[in-house]
């Protein structure tokens, strides 16, 4: 199997061994403490599953704005986006090495993580305008990872961390929710050594669920890693408990038994296209994947991004040697009416606009929304109905 990002074994920061683990808890209710934003207990979730293998835990700012700069931390370790504890109010920790990171999003907010503080740079309004234009490719406010960047806070507090729990993702999600080293060890089990990883924050539709049996053919994968968001999303995007029971119902009905995983990780959605695909690839190969989807948007939001430009800077700004996970390149995927399969529209010069089945977002909205399934040739009846169920409920 693919080894991890930067190291030959896989670190986890979650304290495994429950003893020491109730100890930390004791530990953090004494010690000075912040409640951290959503973006930073999103972070510790990743950091303790070994997602951000082999990160020790937040990065400063020199980190950071290397990363911002040239995508390596200040001692060359490829990373494509900053992973950091940004704060606006550090009265409560000022002067304490050992500090408490308490968890925002679940209710008594309790401690997830312990941190040794490092120490804690300001950082100023034009770094960090220039860091919100490195990752998001504009500083846009109306941009919603620029706006959740933009309020996060002006000090990073940097410094390894020792990760207590998974937030609210295990009790939320308990059959999706996986961490980086329990994906490898069932790939194990199931005797894969080459998989192929398929992010999604939203449904599947026909389009996706081909493009899946695409990749898992033309790279002669073992099996695919369907691998969703579990974490917050911009209003209007789908909730991931709808995501779940939508795509579990298409695997279920139309792979082949033992060809997919079905899985899902805790973190906040950028919105932050190419440099967020890079992160996508990162931490797949973390996971165990030997290659990741990358299709037409990734990662994407309104008209930020060029349709592949989450291709593209795979091409021109990852260094060949940065990563061990290859990227299965898609175009746009749809229903061909004269051929009668869902095909890539780069595979069939000779089709025009009007030979595909194509719908808007906005329109697949309106028809689940009004309880009409959008044709079968773009949605599977059992997903829609699960949609349409959704939106009805509204």
């Amino acid at each position: 199997m693919i080894k991890p990002h930067g190291s030959d074994t896989l670190n986890p920061l979650y304290v495994a061994d429950d003893k020491v683990r109730e100890q930390l808890v004791q530990e953090g209710h004494e010690l000075p403490a912040l409640t951290v934003s959503s973006a930073a207990a999103a972070n510790c979730v990743m950091l303790g599953a070994g997602y951000f293998n082999p990160l020790k835990g937040f990065m400063s700012k020199a980190d950071a704005l290397s990363v911002g700069e040239n995508m390596r931390t200040t001692d060359g370790l490829f990373w494509p986006v900053p992973i950091v504890n940004m704060v606006d109010d550090i009265e409560p920790i000022k002067g304490a090495a050992r500090i408490a990171l308490r968890d925002p999003n679940v209710a008594g907010n309790p401690v997830i993580a312990v941190q040794d503080v490092e120490g804690i740079d300001e950082i100023s309004e034009a770094e960090l305008a220039t860091l919100a234009g490195q990752i998001f490719a504009t500083d846009d406010p109306e941009h919603p990872g620029v706006a959740t960047f933009n309020g996060l806070g002006r000090y990073i507090v940097h410094g390894p961390i020792q990760v207590l729990n998974f937030s609210y993702f295990e009790k939320d999600f308990p059959d999706t929710f996986r961490t980086a080293g329990s994906i490898r060890d069932e790939f194990a089990e199931r005797g894969w050594e080459k998989v192929v990883a398929f992010q999604t924050r939203n449904p599947m539709h026909r389009a996706h669920e081909e493009l899946c049996k695409m990749a898992l053919e033309a790279t002669g994968a073992d099996g695919i890693l369907i691998h969703m968001l579990l974490g917050k999303l911009k209003p209007g995007d789908i909730p991931a408990n709808v995501r779940d029971a939508a795509i579990r119902k298409m695997v279920d009905v139309y792979f082949p038994e033992n060809t997919v995983m079905i899985t899902g990780y805790g973190f906040d959605m950028l919105y932050a296209g190419p440099r967020e695909a890079v992160l996508h690839a990162v931490f797949r190969q973390n996971a165990g994947c030997s290659y990741l989807i990358v299709g037409r948007d990734h990662a994407g939001v309104g008209d930020f991004y060029g349709p592949f430009d989450a291709q593209t800077i795979f091409e021109e700004q990852v260094p060949a040697d940065a990563l061990d996970i290859e990227i299965f390149a898609a175009d746009h995927t749809a229903f061909s009416k004269k051929l009668g399969k869902v095909v890539m529209m780069r595979d069939v010069p000779d089709h025009t606009k009007e030979d595909f089945v194509i719908l808007s977002g906005t329109k697949v909205r309106e028809m689940l929304g009004n309880g009409t399934a959008p044709p079968p040739e773009f949605s599977r009846p059992e997903v829609a109905e699960i949609l349409m169920d959704y939106y009805q409920s509204k």
